[in-house]
Parts: structure tokens; sequence; C-alpha cells
């Protein structure tokens, strides 16, 4: 299915599901943690600060400090890498895969307030 949308229409869309996001009883995340968030979810793992940074093309640090905030929601968590102890994994949880869930609920309906 393709969804044709204006560039008025996507920035609705946008606006609708940001402002059901803010309603929600949710953690606010910024856009760039919600991109970090995404990408560790809809993108195969394993997920390492070094990868999320070159992915994002962001610093390590700008990694860290998402990851940190997210890590306090329980949004992902972190363990060391068994075979190299330097590299820290990063983890999905099952509060992430709810808020994500939601999320992707709330863009739908969203979506679904724009077809005629």
């Amino acid at each position: 299915m393709t969804l044709e949308l204006t560039e008025s229409e996507a920035l609705r869309l946008w606006q609708q599901a940001a402002l059901s996001q803010v309603r929600d009883d949710v953690p606010d995340l910024t856009l760039r943690q919600t991109a970090i968030l995404l990408t560790i979810y809809l993108e195969p793992p394993p997920h390492t600060v070094r990868g999320l940074a070159s992915r994002l093309a962001v610093t390590k640090p700008v990694i860290t400090r998402a990851l940190d905030s997210m890590g306090q929601m329980k949004l992902v968590s972190r363990k060391r890498d068994e075979r190299d102890r330097r590299n820290v994994i990063i983890q999905r949880t099952v509060e992430g895969t709810l808020y994500l869930e939601r999320l992707a609920e709330i863009i739908a309906d969203a979506a679904n307030r724009l077809s005629p």
C-alpha cells in the first residue's frame, strides 16, 4: 500500500502524531532519541554505540547520552559484549517494544484521520 501525501499533509500527520504522543502518559523523547530507538528496533542487531554513531552520523558521546536517558526509561538496556569486552551491546526491552507499538498506533491513527 502506498500513501501519497502532500507536503502539508505529511507535516499535519507528523503534528497529529506528536500531539497525541505529548498528550499520552509516555516519556517524551527527542527526535534524536526517537531516531536511535527506531534504528535499534527496526534494523537487525547487534547494535553498539560505535555502530549507532556511525549509522546516525553523530559522535559516540551523543549516542551515550541518549542511551543513558532511554535506559532510565527502560526503553533499551546495555550489556558488555562477551566476545569483545570493549564493546557494549544495546538491547531491546519489553518496555521499548511497547513504546514503539504505541507510537505506531498513534501514527496509523493520525494517517487514517487524513484519509477521506
